[in-house]
């Protein structure tokens, strides 16, 4: 994983604004007149003070009174704007964002959620993204806010004594700057910590619910919650040590704008005293001082959120420039029918951990129209993985895979895998009626050939004898079927997709004999005009084989 500085992963968010510039501009700009009548607010009051001690300079009372009736009313109306911009902004962008993601993940997959952590993978997509409001709406417009505020109350103490400006200037430097950039170096390892240990917490939790029964079954809930325990206690010292921070940080930023209202009071009395400024003078940038840190003082608390926020916004960028394994053809040939071939092959794995596992090595074969073929031979060697190349799921390292003596690699990637019908050990089924997830292979298949594909799976008949027959609605991930009647699902599937080239990695692992054999005669029978490939490591299955490859 790339790891980006603070300012790059920033100037990485910020180029996605460019869309939404013209509202950002407008809500830096409420922001900036309303925190600047906020701070005048404050001041006007030093100047009420020295109207009343009768100093020269000082301005009317009705005057003060007046605008300091204004300055309330719009204040409020503008921090209201400034916010609803802000986030009328970060909620567009998340969208944006999340477009984005998901189409980077449409690039990436299938051989990104092959061998992914899903659980960080989950956590990009949900958490990672919800945090990047915080950045959109409150960490660029305040960070605008904070300098142009600044620049103009520097200006206006200035105006009394640029000696006096010029150190306005340096504790607003300091306080919205210095904090903040010592806060962040400091935090963000932490902050990258957090983010990758919370999505290893997601990929636990998921384990642990989708394997419930295994665990029921086999005893072993106290290992689990050990597993847990270790994500959770790992989590709460990360996040102790962050609010550690934030508290330390915190302290600091008060404690130097205690002493920036002391020094202000101190360099201005010293001026007063050398006659170079009147005490009106000291009064108002003393009071100036003191109440112009809002808008920088935010900065330095941004500073805490801001560690996990840039984690975040680093994850999602290394996501959205992550290259896919194996680049889509989209100028390529029209998939061929004919002999389907595996010329010389060499591939080799890599796995999350670095490591790398060779499958294949000079390894040929032939598939002709109009017959079945076993691919025969025990787990890891490489039986799923043919497929899996087959399909351009993955890039060879060496030799060529044809159809019709065309390379895969010349063939559209979508015609290619338009013209498969591929059916993997896992069937997953989505939360919607029966009907609907076989006609993911088509969707505007009628209900006779739903029930004809059904049929030739050996699934129809437990299918009408449920309450709402096809229009049963399946649970979460479809957990309310058996794994046999997964199977049979995801091979109606392919029946109903009718394409001329069918693989099928173990389709019969998980079901009884009896519907095993329905299935089995229902291929031989399709065979005339496509080209089956069967892979399995029970023997059995090759009964209708033509020609059995044993991978060992």
């Amino acid at each position: 994983m790339k790891s980006r500085s603070g300012i790059q992963v920033m100037a990485g968010l910020i180029g996605m604004i460019r869309p939404l510039l013209s509202k950002m501009c407008l809500a830096v700009l409420m922001g900036c007149v309303g925190n600047l009548m906020a701070t005048f607010i404050t001041v006007l009051g030093a100047y009420g003070l020295t109207t009343l001690l009768g100093l020269t300079g000082g301005l009317k009372l009705s005057v003060i009174f007046t605008l300091l009736a204004v300055f309330s009313v719009l204040r409020g109306i503008l921090r209201y704007a400034e916010q609803a911009s802000n986030h009328y902004i970060a909620f567009k962008l998340l969208a944006e964002i999340r477009h984005q993601v998901f189409a980077a993940l449409r690039k990436l997959a299938p051989a990104k959620l092959d061998g992914s952590d899903k659980g960080n993978l989950i956590s990009i997509i949900t958490t990672d993204i919800e945090l990047l409001e915080v950045f959109y709406a409150h960490t660029i417009s305040p960070i605008a806010i904070a300098i142009i505020t600044s620049l103009f109350m520097s200006i206006f103490i200035g105006r009394f004594d640029v000696r006096l400006g010029f150190l306005a200037f340096v504790f607003y430097v300091i306080v919205g700057a210095g904090i903040p950039l010592v806060n962040g170096k400091l935090g963000s390892a932490l902050g990258g910590q957090y983010r990758k240990q919370y999505g290893g917490l997601n990929t636990a939790v998921l384990d642990n619910l989708y394997g419930m029964e295994e665990i029921i079954q086999y005893q072993a809930k106290e290992k689990r919650l050990k597993n847990i325990e270790g994500y959770t206690d790992s989590l709460e010292k990360v996040n102790s040590r962050l609010k550690s921070n934030e508290a330390v940080q915190r302290i600091v930023t008060d404690a130097v704008i205690l002493f920036a209202g002391v020094s202000m009071l101190a360099v201005s009395m010293n001026l007063y005293w050398d006659g170079t400024v009147s005490f009106n003078a000291v009064l108002i940038c003393t009071v100036a001082m003191l109440g112009s840190f809002g808008p920088v003082s935010a900065l330095s608390a941004l500073s805490n959120n801001l560690t996990q926020t840039l984690a975040s916004g680093n994850r999602v960028l290394n996501l959205l420039e992550e290259e896919p394994v194996v680049e889509d053809v989209t100028d390529g040939a029209a998939a061929a029918d004919g002999v389907i071939a595996a010329e010389h092959l060499d591939f080799t794995y890599s796995e999350t951990d670095g490591s790398t596992c060779h499958v294949f090595s000079d390894f040929s074969a032939e598939f002709k129209p109009d017959r079945i073929y076993g691919i025969l031979g025990k787990s890891g060697y490489g039986k799923s993985t043919l497929l899996k190349l087959m399909m351009r799921f993955y890039e060879t390292d060496g030799g060529a895979i044809t159809y019709g003596g065309k390379n895969v690699n010349e063939i559209n990637t979508e015609a290619l895998r338009r013209h498969i019908s591929y059916v993997t050990q896992e069937t997953f089924l989505f939360q919607d009626t029966i009907e609907n997830n076989i006609k993911v292979a088509k969707a505007d298949a009628t209900r006779e050939e739903v029930c004809a594909a059904a049929k030739k799976a050996a699934i129809h008949e437990f299918i009408e004898s449920l309450p709402n027959g096809y229009d049963t609605k399946l649970s979460e991930l479809g957990d309310s079927l058996s794994g046999g009647e997964r199977q049979r699902i995801g091979i109606a599937r392919a029946f109903l997709h009718d394409c001329p080239v069918i693989f099928l990695d173990e389709p019969t692992s998980n079901i009884d004999s009896l519907n095993e054999s329905i299935i089995l005669k229902s291929l031989y029978t399709e065979k005339q005009g496509k080209q089956i490939l069967l892979v399995s490591h029970r023997k059995s299955t090759m009964a209708i084989a033509d020609t059995v490859i044993e991978m060992n």
